[in-house]
C-alpha cells in the first residue's frame, strides 16, 4: 500500500491547519505548569466514574470491596495513560519521518503542523510520566500487536495512511479518558490532566480527520478498500482493547476475578451488556465517522 501518496489537502484545509498552528503557539500544554507539581494526589479519591469500572455489570465485579474498587480505577487509569505514553511517543519519529521523507511534496503549513503535532505529543509524554511517577502507578505493557503497527507497520506505508490510523488509536484513548474522568468528584489533579491534555488532543484530532477525509476523497477505489479491510482487522481489536486490559490481573494486591489466560471470561467482559451501552455512548461520535467511510 505505499505509493507516492504524500499528504495533501484543500486550500481551505490548508488555512484550518495553518490556524491550529497559530492555536497551538498561543495555547499549548506546558509540562511546568500544567498540575500544580508540589501538591499530593490524593489517592483516597477515584480518578474515574466507578461506574465505568472494566468489569461493573458482570458477576465477577460483585464480591469487589470500596476498596478494592478504587484501586481498580487508579489502575484503570494507569493503563489509560500508559496507552497515551506508548502512543505519543512513537508519534514524532513517525511525523518527522514523513516530513524527511516528503519535504519537497508537502505544504509548508502542514509540514510545521507535523512539526507543532509532534512537539506537544513530547511535551504530553513527559507530563503523563511525572504524573504516573507521582502518583505511583504502573506503566501497563505496549498494546499487543496495535504497537507494532505504530513502530514497523505505519511508517512502511502512505502518510496518509498512517494519520489515519494513529487517528484512530488516538480518538479512542482521548474519548474514553474525557467520558470518565471529568466528574465533580474524580480526584482534581487527574481530572486537570486529562482536560488540559484535550485541549491540545482536539486540534490533533481535528488534522488527522481532515488528512483521511482528504485521502478518502482522492485515493484510487483499490486502495481505499486494502485500508478499510485492514481497519475492518484492526478497529474491533482496538475496541477490545480499551474496553478491558487482562494485564489489570497482574497489578491488584487483590486476586483479580478473570486471569490473563481466562479467555472464556475476558470474552464474557468484552461482551457485556454494560461495555457494550458505555462504548456506544462514549465512542458515538467516533463511530458516526468511521462508518461514513466505511471503516468498520
Amino acid at each position: 500500500m505505499q505509493t507516492e501518496t504524500t499528504l495533501t489537502l484543500t486550500p481551505a484545509r490548508i488555512g484550518k491547519v495553518l490556524r491550529l498552528s497559530e492555536a497551538s503557539h498561543l495555547d499549548t500544554m506546558d509540562h511546568a505548569t500544567v498540575l500544580p507539581w508540589h501538591e499530593p494526589i490524593d489517592k483516597s479519591i477515584a480518578p474515574k466514574n466507578l461506574e465505568h469500572l472494566w468489569i461493573t455489570g458482570t458477576p465477577f465485579a460483585e464480591a469487589l470491596t470500596e476498596d478494592n474498587r478504587l484501586e481498580l480505577a487508579w489502575l484503570e487509569t494507569a493503563r489509560d495513560i500508559s496507552m497515551f505514553i506508548w502512543l505519543e511517543q512513537t508519534l514524532p519519529p513517525l511525523y518527522m519521518g514523513y516530513i524527511t521523507r516528503g519535504h519537497a511534496r508537502i505544504a509548508p503549513a502542514l509540514q510545521e503542523y507535523l512539526m507543532v503535532f509532534s512537539k506537544e505529543e513530547i511535551v504530553h509524554t513527559l507530563t503523563f510520566k511525572r504524573f504516573m511517577a507521582k502518583a505511583g502507578l504502573p506503566l501497563f505493557q505496549p498494546p499487543q500487536g496495535l504497537y507494532t503497527l505504530l513502530t514497523d507497520t505505519l511508517p512502511a506505508m502512505a502518510p496518509p495512511v498512517g494519520v489515519l490510523f494513529t487517528l484512530l488509536l488516538e480518538w479512542v484513548a482521548e474519548m474514553g479518558a474525557m467520558h470518565t474522568s471529568q466528574g465533580p468528584d474524580v480526584e482534581p489533579m487527574t481530572r486537570t490532566l486529562f482536560r488540559a491534555h484535550h485541549h491540545d488532543e482536539a486540534r490533533h484530532i481535528a488534522f488527522g480527520r481532515w488528512i483521511a477525509e482528504c485521502y478518502f476523497e482522492t485515493a484510487s477505489p483499490q486502495e481505499l478498500e486494502q485500508v478499510r479491510a485492514m481497519s475492518r482487522q484492526i478497529f474491533p481489536r482496538l475496541i477490545d482493547m480499551y474496553t478491558y486490559n487482562p494485564e489489570i490481573a497482574l497489578h491488584t494486591s487483590f486476586e483479580f476475578p478473570v486471569q490473563p489466560d481466562d479467555a472464556e471470561a475476558i470474552e464474557a467482559v468484552w461482551r457485556s451488556q454494560h461495555n457494550a451501552r458505555l462504548n456506544a455512548q462514549r465512542f458515538s461520535a467516533l463511530y458516526a465517522w468511521v462508518d461514513t467511510l466505511g471503516l468498520r
